[in-house]
């Protein structure tokens, strides 16, 4: 899946994945974790999600990577917030307060980048990548976060009825890929199919959305 793929989708917003409000299961579960107040949070492909308002909300100095550029822009214009511009590499920095919005590639990132970052919020990163690139994102992000808490959200369902994005992801890729380096925890199971009228519309029998704790040590 090349970048211009989600190039498009924003500019033509066709953005279906963008959440208008806060996630309910990051608000449900993530005060569980017990995460310092000013840990820093790392969230992949992180669009303009209200989520980073939320973890900013409690403290936390949040750290969102998007490819998107007006995605990133949006989030500031449409939050009111006046951003620091800078230049990190290959990266465009966005600054505002607690929150700082890296617009580049997720694969570029490196580990004096998320320097500091002890938790870790995937609600939107690991159902966006096509198989070879999860086992890519997997093992990259574990370089990255030796040491985290956070949590993970995905779907699963039969990916031979829909093309994705948003990718199926069953529970054991999930622990294929991050069980052997961290504790992966299943919290919360729901199926929303009947709330996916996307998915029913293109034949979709079954849909399960799946909330994890992950703990890297």
């Amino acid at each position: 899946m090349q970048p211009e793929f989600w190039h498009k989708k924003w500019e033509s917003n066709q953005i279906g994945f963008h959440q208008p409000e806060v996630n309910p299961y990051l608000q449900r579960h993530w005060p569980d974790l017990a995460i310092p107040a000013q840990a820093r949070v790392l969230v992949p492909l992180c669009g303009k999600s209200l989520d980073l308002l939320w973890l900013a909300g409690r403290g936390h100095r949040v750290l969102g990577v998007e490819l998107s550029e007006k995605a990133v822009e949006d989030f500031f214009r449409e939050q009111q917030l006046q951003p620091q511009i800078s230049e990190e590499g290959s990266f465009k920095v966005y600054r505002a307060g607690a929150i700082e919005l890296w617009c580049g590639d997720f694969f570029s990132l490196t580990a004096a980048d998320v320097a500091g970052c002890t938790a870790l919020y995937d609600r939107a990163a690991v159902i966006a990548l096509p198989q070879a690139m999860r086992e890519r994102y997997a093992a990259h992000l574990q370089g990255l976060l030796p040491t985290c808490r956070g949590l993970l959200v995905t779907l699963d369902y039969d990916q031979s009825q829909m093309p994705g994005p948003p990718f199926s992801v069953d529970d054991a890729e999930v622990q294929r890929l991050l069980g052997s380096a961290w504790r992966v925890e299943m919290l919360e199971e729901q199926d929303i199919l009947g709330d996916s009228w996307k998915f029913v519309q293109a034949g979709v029998t079954r849909l399960e959305e799946r909330v994890y704790r992950i703990c890297g040590e």
